[in-house]
């Protein structure tokens, strides 16, 4: 896992020089990976700070029980979702009303005529982070070990969530926290948890329709409104002006 950089030498022998490692992160994640096996798609490191895992969708279900009771991670810190797809919205501060990107008009209409999908999407296809994906749903967990004095360590778990089915075993068996956090998630996302004891709003109406921290979810508020976040800033006096008073 550790990256390698050349370098030369006073008599020009070119030299390879290792990144650094951070052998305890390293043992960590081969547990994991002892456990999982191939479920295990990719992690990453970045020494003395931080570590990350990808696993395959159908093993997120078992991931939590390894995560804890073999590895070791019994604090739970945060479950959550992140849609990597371009927004398809325009984001100029200068537009008082968004822009559906790829129709050719400026017609501030979120959704496509006749249908249930975006008009046009932004340019470009989804970059996803370290560890990479290949959806457009991810769900993301925070767990850490904080028992051990001096040995405290997090670790970021990530999976692709079907496109079709949107739809992921729960971790509430596992760690009881991930109760509310499936719920949100479940309610701003639409991913449903198999196995969760009560998807409920937590935050929206009962009878609210859409999910709002999907990209393609239109924001009705930007499109009656300019941009809130411009702001009158005065500029501060140059260099000329304090010569002159």
């Amino acid at each position: 896992m550790a990256d390698e950089t050349t370098t030369t030498d006073d008599a020009g022998e070119a030299e390879v020089e290792q990144a650094p490692r951070d052998e305890r992160r390293e043992e960590i994640l081969g547990r994991l990976t002892d456990a999982m096996g191939d479920a295990v798609l990719d992690t990453h490191i970045d020494p003395g700070r931080d570590m990350w895992a990808r696993v395959s969708t159908d093993a997120w279900g078992d991931l939590a029980a390894v995560v804890r009771h073999t590895v070791g991670a019994k604090y739970f810190g945060f479950l959550s979702a992140i849609d990597w797809m371009p927004s398809p919205f325009g984001r100029s501060m200068d537009a008082e009303v968004d822009t559906v990107l790829g129709t050719g008009g400026d017609e501030p209409e979120g959704q496509a005529e006749g249908g249930d999908e975006p008009a046009g999407q932004a340019e470009g296809g989804m970059q996803h982070g370290v560890t990479g994906g290949d959806t457009r749903f991810q769900l993301l967990a925070r767990v850490a070990s904080v028992g051990e004095p001096g040995d405290h360590w997090g670790i970021t778990l990530k999976a692709d969530v079907p496109d079709g089915a949107m739809s992921m075993p729960t971790w509430t068996t596992v760690y009881a926290g991930a109760d509310w956090h499936e719920r949100e998630c479940w309610e701003m996302f639409g991913i449903e948890f198999v196995g969760h004891p009560g998807l409920r709003h937590i935050y929206l109406p009962s009878d609210f329709e859409g999910n709002p921290l999907r990209k393609d979810f239109p924001l009705i508020a930007r499109m009656v409104k300019p941009w809130p976040g411009i702001v009158d800033v005065e500029p501060l006096p140059s260099e000329d002006s304090e010569d002159d008073a």
